[in-house]
C-alpha cells in the first residue's frame, strides 16, 4: 500500500523527501511549520502530493473552515480530509501527537492560534518517529506533520519553516513562497504561478 509518493534526492545518506512545489521538499517523519496568509493553500499542495487520509486538526471555536469546492481544484479529494475539532488549546497538540504516533495517516495538519514551546514540538517529532515504525509494519510511509501558524510564525524546533502569501494581480493567480528555515538548506524566495511552478527570486536571502 502506497501512503505517499517520495522523490529521492541524492545527497549522501539523506532521507527521502516529499516534493511539494518546485524546489520545495519536506522530510517525512518530522514536523514542519507553515505560516503566512496562504499557509492552508500550501498545506493543500502537500496533501495533493500524497495519498491516503489527511488528519486536519483545528480549533473548534474558529469560524474559518476549508471549502470543499476550493479543496478539489487543488487536487485533493474532500473525502480524504478528516477534521478534528479541538475544544481547548491543549487538545490540538495532543490530537496531533496521537495522530502522528498512530501512523495511520500519512499527513497530519494542525492549525494553531499561538506558537507552541520547544518541548511540545519535540514530543511531536518523537511521535512522528514512532508513527514511522508503526506505518512500516503495514507497508506505509512515515507520517508528515504540519503546524499551521498565523502571521510570521517562529515555532522553535521545527524541521523547516515556510511562509506563503498571495500575490494575485490582473495577470492571474500567484504566490510568494519563502523557505525561512531548514536544517540542510539556506533561506530562499520563490514566485509560484497558478500551475504550481516555482521561479526563484534571486540569491538566497538572509533571515534571522
Amino acid at each position: 500500500m502506497e501512503s505517499l509518493r517520495l522523490d529521492l534526492i541524492p545527497a549522501g545518506r539523506a532521507a527521502p523527501r516529499l516534493a511539494v512545489l518546485g524546489d520545495m521538499t519536506l522530510r517525512p517523519g518530522r514536523v514542519h511549520e507553515f505560516c503566512g496568509p496562504a499557509r492552508r493553500t500550501l498545506a493543500l499542495h502537500a496533501a495533493a502530493r500524497m495519498a491516503g487520509p489527511v488528519m486536519w486538526i483545528r480549533p473548534g471555536w474558529a469560524a474559518e473552515r476549508l471549502n470543499p469546492e476550493g479543496v478539489l481544484p487543488m487536487g485533493v479529494e474532500p473525502g480524504r480530509v478528516i477534521f478534528v475539532d479541538g475544544r481547548r488549546v491543549e487538545d490540538l497538540l495532543w490530537s496531533a501527537e496521537e495522530c502522528l504516533r498512530a501512523g495511520a495517516a500519512p499527513l497530519v495538519v494542525c492549525e494553531l492560534a499561538a506558537k507552541p514551546g520547544l518541548t511540545p514540538v519535540r514530543r511531536l517529532h518523537l511521535a512522528a518517529q514512532t508513527g514511522a515504525d508503526t506505518a512500516a509494519s503495514w507497508g506505509g510511509g512515515p507520517p508528515l506533520g504540519l503546524l499551521l501558524i498565523q502571521g510570521q510564525g517562529g515555532v522553535p524546533g521545527v524541521e523547516s519553516r515556510w511562509y506563503m502569501t498571495c500575490t494575485h494581480d490582473a495577470r492571474g493567480l500567484g504566490w510568494r513562497l519563502e523557505r525561512r528555515r531548514a536544517r540542510d538548506a539556506p533561506p530562499m524566495v520563490w514566485d509560484v504561478d497558478a500551475e504550481g511552478r516555482t521561479h526563484p527570486r534571486g540569491a538566497p536571502v538572509e533571515r534571522a
